[in-house]
């Protein structure tokens, strides 16, 4: 299990957009999470009774309650370019506000606003622990920073983080798609780990 560096929490912002590619091998013009039935990973129906972790998600008996999680409640393992594994709590609530924590530092150029950057993430929902896309194993997703073209949650959280670089981010729905109420997670808390592939710009 690897948890490091520094937590930052960033006020809520309205900006709009995707966060999540379609399942193909192929590259995609639309942001992570646009497609709103990913056809490599199966729509869960909800949390099992029992614990079940697989790889890449985690699935823990509903209830969540208690103080806001924060961060470093989450738990991630694997290295940077190797798919991640997810662990949420189930005994604290979900954030309210964007949640960023460095898992492990980059050395190459860091993310500011405007800047070309080629990413690969994993996502999971808040309400069901599921994996619901992932660019692991296939075309790192490529966006230029505050331009509008995903979710404000990521325009916001990728900021300061550098080539080489592994982030946890938690955005709450008003971050993410709770301005596309016909959206199937809309409602949605959504948990990724990004890894900064390249950056530029």
């Amino acid at each position: 299990m690897r948890k490091a560096g520094t937590i930052m929490v960033a006020a809520v912002a309205a900006v709009a957009l995707g966060a999540c590619s379609p399942s193909t091998e192929e590259p995609s013009d639309q942001p992570p999470g646009s497609d709103p039935t990913p056809t490599h990973i199966a729509q869960s129906s909800g949390a099992s009774e029992e614990p079940d972790r697989t790889e890449g998600s985690v699935t823990t008996s509903p209830g969540d309650q208690g103080p806001e999680c924060t961060a470093e409640d989450i738990e991630v393992s694997g290295e940077f370019g190797a798919k991640p594994e997810i662990t949420i709590p189930g005994n604290c609530a979900p954030p309210s506000e964007l949640l960023t924590e460095d898992l492990s530092e980059g050395d190459g150029p860091e993310i500011t606003q405007g800047s070309q950057v080629e990413m690969d993430y994993l996502l999971l929902t808040w309400a069901d622990r599921q994996e619901k896309d992932t660019s692991f194993g296939k075309q790192p997703f490529a966006l230029t920073v505050g331009n509008g073209e995903v979710i404000s949650g990521w325009d916001e959280g990728l900021l300061g983080l550098k080539e080489g670089g592994r982030r946890l981010l938690v955005v709450p729905a008003d971050m993410a798609y709770g301005n596309q109420p016909n959206h199937p997670l809309a409602q949605d808390t959504l948990v990724f780990v990004v890894d900064a592939v390249s950056v530029s710009g």
